[in-house]
């Protein structure tokens, strides 16, 4: 059994097949910094994260997607995967601010169960290279990355967030 959490949480497998991370990303919601399998409240999550690549250099360039293969729920997600955000052209040694936003960030507003958002980066051979998708449903990130010649992530990390009961929001 592996104790890797994009594997625990189905990433691997459902959004994402195996690969070696070798970029660190930091993602942080008003300095809630997002670690894998953590749940966070849908009223936290309303404004787009910062975004940081450590371990790039000056010539290189990265697409960021964040999606959500739990579409309408966990338990039957045929329509696995929304996508709720893409930047590309973000440069190696900067945060996703400075990239190209294609798709605006949307916020997550899971209905029915526990639904992971997957935070996907990806190397560009180079820039102006990659092309948006024609719907933000029924997404898929191996096609988006095939299709775009982007190969295997370079990396990926997730939170879990349920709809949030009158009873639950602080």
């Amino acid at each position: 059994m592996s104790s890797e959490p994009l594997v625990v949480g189905r990433v691997i497998g459902d959004v994402l097949d195996s690969f070696t991370r070798s970029i660190k990303m930091i993602i942080t919601y008003n300095n809630k910094k997002v670690f894998n399998g953590h749940e966070l409240y849908p009223s936290t999550v309303t404004v787009k994260p910062r975004v940081e690549i450590q371990g790039g250099d000056m010539r290189s360039f990265f697409t960021l997607v964040m999606t959500d293969p739990d579409v309408p729920g966990p338990s039957d997600p045929y329509l696995r995967e929304h996508l709720h955000w893409l930047v590309t052209d973000i440069p190696g040694t900067t945060d996703a601010t400075f990239g190209r936003e294609v798709v605006n960030y949307e916020i997550p507003q899971p209905n029915i169960g526990i639904h992971r958002f997957v935070f996907v980066l990806f190397k560009q051979t180079h820039r102006q290279s990659v092309n948006p998708p024609s719907s933000r449903d029924h997404f898929n990130t191996r096609n988006f990355a095939a299709v775009n010649d982007l190969g295997l992530p370079v990396a990926a990390v997730y939170f879990n967030a349920q709809r949030e009961t009158a009873a639950r929001r602080r």
